[in-house]
């Protein structure tokens, strides 16, 4: 091989190890036809008619990140995996064997000829070469026999390094999976000969647009517009180059440019290689590069305008592009988004500055005048007062623009330059707290506990202990959380009462979350403590709302603060600052009132994506999720908690552990969901978290309702009513009842059923009457119950609860078998069978189907994506693409996910027996002004 060859490959890898998909890239191509594609394979094979899809598209394109999401699709089915091995492409049938001893339960009943096939292409027996028709047959079989208890699907990755025998075999299985339930997927790059013909699909880079989207999945936060087209160009829209990139870069550096491109890690043999490329330039077109690279926007006139201004001549930069290092064209950019590192790193101290000043120089200050602001900041070697100023002036432009985090960088770096001491610790302060609104926790906690509260004046010292307080119990102040609050509460009375008050607001959240593991300080001490603190000098305040009625909650019982809590949350709808929102969806959620907590959260989602306040942005985006399962939208669940990534806090993990494991519960896998559930109880005690024990016995007793295992669910459920878990003791409650009532102990079925009560009938709202109707029928006979069954329906249908009204379905169509009225249960029964099978919740489905099959009836294979009958949200998807709309738009009018679009698509087109949406014309009425799809 030439050198030139060998650089190249040597590059390739080192680009491969660049952008292997960290757990942000699950986002990945998730808004493609390809997706599409293999959902509707999936359903073949569920009904029985199977066949195979070839994914071909470049390296990084995404082909692994989309076999990787296959399982979640049909969790029922049974999935066998291989990869092409480079090293094995010259060894016959190497990959044909490591798919069969995958399967070795089916080979002693295959026909004699083609099990001595195998086991002489194997060396298992003596023989000559195997017949490779033989081989053919005999695998298309073994996969036939591996699918008599569920369905099969065979996912290849890297078919390109296949070996040529096992290539054409399994081409050979693929045409012939028609009347099985067997899919084979396979991925390649390029295209080999054994596979031209089957069914495939083209994964391409992303079109602008769709890059746009990824950007704004990956990363859900403010993003400068620029920033992310230079980004784009840079990966050239490879997804899994885009998602490896914004898991690297800092998030100044996405907000707004404000931040060293150094901050992009590298590989010691990558940057080598990349400084080995830079070594063959010019002086001068190495700091034509470093202005490139100092310039994250890659605006052509900026980099024109200064690299002139440093006497460069714009034959530096078409050295640079002649050499493959840049790209010029509508932007300025690097062919390689790691390459701006190097060529920073490579940099000496002055010769950054030389570029910045340039930059800053170049810069228009009437309409980017932060930017400029921002250059000439990382222009300054000493403190600097004139720029020191400039920064603090054009921080809340910053703010404005990129959120938090952006104001953040400019008031660091104008603390770094201030040369009086006060006036330095002040913008620390402000930085500091900027820091802890962007939920950049370590920097907050730096920057704070640098600041000296000596010099700062009263009120700014109390911010700071405040603040400091915050960033100690967001990093995970354990046990010691409520305490602390209180500590900080109880100095800050004496110099602000609004911050005191705060401070009393957060040490009963800290108190709800420790729950029973709180230690000597719990939540009653805590309410206690705030109902004695000095009333707000201006009442009115949400926040003076929301600690009342949380004092009155926690004192003098539910039903006594159910008016107050109520205006608190009404209170919140209109607040600006989302740090207590998420506390305010806690509220509604235990009210019952799903509405109010979806728009809750909604609106602390607006608030954080336009503030940058990324904390925030993560519970707004975990209450979303949870209502999301509650709703039956499990997919759109899954899509927002893989969002929330984007936060890391103890208060985080612990949102994200609640509906992660209800999730799962809902889902219905024993083993998995009970190992979960144990394992999240081991790391909460530990963490000192009692609220998300408690949920997690409510999910665990959810769970075993779920598979019928009725006397664990009683033992789950009455734990996590002693644990009295905020939010999860009603809950925990309605599974107790149904527990209780399937096994005869209706006494304690009574007892939870008082104590539910209390909350329902002080909560009024259709989903809280609508539990109590369905709980109390359990326990209740003849017409009565026959009556709180409709009502318990009716209520639960105006409601977004879509899990709770198919289980009010379930529960009553089991008790019409028992009545026994068969017909009229069989109506109830298959409604809740249909939907516990389009949500995916497998175990209550399957506990539907046996009270089916009791009633006589036998179900068709096939479930409710063939009945041809759209929901409502269905009929509007369906019209809308009909009309000829993409997915990310859809997405958009109807404020769902593009995920969630794909996935009701793909029900769509199975309940009407189409393919594509090209077909919808033909089974559904065109809208007035309507364009074909």
């Amino acid at each position: 091989m030439c050198a030139a060859g060998a650089g190249c490959r040597r590059r390739d890898a080192h680009r491969k190890d660049l952008v292997t998909p960290d757990r942000q890239s699950g986002h990945i191509m998730m808004f493609s036809r390809q997706c599409v594609e293999l959902e509707l394979l999936i359903a073949r094979v569920r009904s029985r008619r199977g066949g195979s899809l070839v994914v071909r598209g470049e390296a990084g394109a995404g082909k692994t990140t989309l076999l990787v999401r296959v399982p979640d699709l049909a969790p029922e089915c049974r999935f066998v995996r291989i990869a092409g091995v480079e090293a094995e492409g010259e060894l016959a049938l190497a990959a044909i064997h490591r798919l069969c001893e995958q399967m070795l339960e089916g080979w002693e009943r295959l026909p004699p000829p083609q099990a001595e096939a195998l086991r002489t292409a194997f060396g298992l027996a003596a023989g000559g070469s195997s017949d490779r028709l033989l081989l053919g047959l005999a695998v298309r079989n073994l996969l036939a026999q591996a699918a008599e208890t569920r369905p099969l699907v065979c996912l290849v990755d890297d078919a390109q390094w296949l070996d040529e025998p096992s290539a054409q075999i399994l081409a050979f299985a693929a045409r012939r999976l028609e009347a099985l339930p067997v899919g084979l997927v396979l991925a390649e790059r390029g295209q080999r000969d054994a596979l031209v013909g089957l069914p495939d699909t083209n994964v391409a880079c992303l079109t602008a647009a769709e890059a746009q989207s990824l950007v704004d999945r990956v990363i859900p936060r403010p993003l400068d517009e620029e920033v992310r087209a230079c980004i784009s160009a840079e990966t050239e829209g490879n997804p899994v180059a885009i998602a490896g990139l914004l898991g690297r870069l800092r998030p100044e550096v996405m907000a707004g440019g404000f931040g060293p491109p150094s901050a992009i890690p590298l590989q010691a043999a990558m940057e080598q290689d990349f400084r080995d490329q830079l070594e063959t330039l010019s002086g001068d077109s190495l700091q034509a590069m470093l202005v490139v690279a100092a310039e994250p926007r890659g605006r052509p006139s900026l980099v024109w305008q200064a690299i002139d201004s440093l006497d460069l001549s714009p034959s530096a930069v078409r050295h640079a592009e002649a050499a493959g290092i840049v790209r010029v064209g509508a932007l300025v950019c690097f062919r390689h988004p790691a390459m701006r590192s190097a060529v920073y790193r490579a940099a000496t101290p002055a010769d950054r500055r030389r570029a910045h000043r340039a930059l800053a120089e170049a810069t228009d200050s009437s309409t980017d005048s932060d930017r400029r602001a921002w250059h000439m900041g990382a222009a300054a070697l000493d403190p600097d007062e004139d720029i020191a100023s400039d920064l603090d002036r054009n921080a809340a432009m910053a703010q404005v623009k990129g959120g938090w985090t952006a104001a953040a960088a400019l008031l660091d770096r104008a603390a770094a330059l201030t040369p009086d001491p006060t006036r330095r610790a002040q913008r620390m302060l402000a930085a500091g707290q900027a820091r802890l609104a962007a939920g950049d926790l370590g920097e907050a906690m730096r920057l704070l506990a640098q600041t000296d509260p000596r010099l700062l004046e009263r009120r700014e010292a109390a911010q700071l202990e405040q603040s400091a307080v915050q960033v100690v119990v967001a990093l995970g102040g354990g046990s010691d959380a409520v305490s602390m609050q209180m500590g900080a509460a109880e100095r800050l009375v004496h110099l602000d009462v609004c911050l005191a008050r705060e401070a009393y607001l957060a040490a009963l959240e800290a108190a709800l979350h420790a729950g029973h593991l709180s230690g000597e300080v719990g939540v009653a001490e805590a309410a206690s403590t705030a109902r004695a603190a000095p009333r707000p000098p201006q009442p009115g305040r949400a926040i003076d709302l929301l600690l009342d009625s949380l004092a009155t909650r926690f004192g003098d019982g539910f039903a006594a603060a159910a008016p107050a809590l109520l205006s608190a949350m009404h209170a919140l709808e209109q607040e600006e600052n989302p740090r207590w929102l998420s506390l305010g969806s806690g509220i509604a959620l235990e009210l019952w009132a799903d509405g109010a907590a979806r728009g809750l959260a909604s609106r602390q989602r607006e608030l954080a994506l336009r503030t940058g306040a990324l904390s925030a942005l993560g519970e707004s985006l975990l209450v979303l999720a949870l209502l999301d399962v509650y709703g039956g939208d499990f997919a759109s669940a899954a899509e927002l908690i893989e969002q929330a990534s984007v936060t890391s806090t103890p208060a985080a993990w612990a949102a994200r552990a609640n509906v992660t494991l209800l999730l799962a519960a809902y889902r219905g896998r024993e083993r998995e969901g009970l190992e979960r559930i144990g394992q999240t109880i081991e790391q909460a005690s530990a963490r000192g978290d009692g609220r998300v024990v408690a949920f997690a016995e409510m999910t665990r007793a959810l769970l075993h309702n779920s598979l019928a295992n009725y006397r664990d669910a009683i033992t789950a459920a009455q734990q996590a009513c002693r644990r009295q878990g905020f939010g999860a003791s009603d809950q925990a409650l309605v599974e107790l009842v149904e527990a209780a009532a399937r096994t005869g102990e209706r006494e304690v079925g009574r007892a939870a059923l008082r104590q539910l009560t209390e909350h329902t009938r002080a909560s009024g709202t259709d989903w809280a009457l609508g539990m109590e109707a369905r709980s109390r029928a359990l326990l209740c006979d003849g017409q009565v119950a026959d009556d709180l069954y409709r009502t318990a329906i009716e209520r639960l249908a105006r409601c977004s609860v879509t899990t709770a009204l198919a289980r009010a379905h379930l529960v009553y169509g089991e008790w019409l078998r028992r009545e026994p009225r068969r017909l009229e249960a069989r109506k109830q029964l298959r409604i809740a069978h249909e939907m516990f099978v389009a949500m995916g919740a497998h175990a209550f489905a399957e506990r539907a189907h046996r009270e089916l099959l009791a009633t006589g009836e036998r179900l068709s294979k096939r479930s409710k994506e063939s009945n041809g009958q759209l929901t409502a949200q269905e009929a509007q998807i369906s019209q809308l693409a009909l009309d000829g709309h993409s997915n990310p738009e859809i997405a958009v009018t109807l404020h769902i996910s593009p995920r969630t679009v794909e996935y009701h698509l793909t029900k769509i087109f199975n309940k009407l027996g189409i393919s594509s949406r090209n077909q919808l014309h033909r089974v559904l009425p065109a809208s007035e002004g309507s364009q074909p799809a």
